[in-house]
């Protein structure tokens, strides 16, 4: 177990308040680089949280029930947040490998 950086799992300060309030309660990555392992624990301020479990998957395994613990309302919400936030030439490729990091409060 090792004590990472939030920044470096949390994209920007918005996805740090949403995981503090309860939430974003997951969060996918490009499988490109793996930011934690399973027990890993970050902080924000003073509100410490543990990586439960760490996945590999591709963007077409993802569900609803996914795109709502990582702050969107719909599977279909969380692809047009993604490739709108995006602005390096995402496209949403259902085969494209990601980890999905899944955390709770401490």
């Amino acid at each position: 177990m090792t004590e990472i950086d939030s920044d470096a799992l949390l994209p920007n300060e918005h996805v740090k308040n949403a995981v503090r309030d309860g939430d974003i309660t997951q969060l996918s990555r490009g499988a490109i680089n793996k930011y934690a392992s399973e027990g890993d624990t970050f902080s924000i301020d003073e509100d410490v949280f543990v990586i439960s479990s760490v996945d590999e998957r591709t963007l077409g395994d993802l569900t609803d029930l996914d795109a709502q613990r990582e702050g969107s309302e719909s599977l279909t919400a969380y692809r047009e947040r993604m490739q709108r936030i995006h602005t390096d030439g995402f496209e949403w490729d259902p085969t494209n490998k990601i980890l999905t990091y899944q955390f709770e409060s401490a």
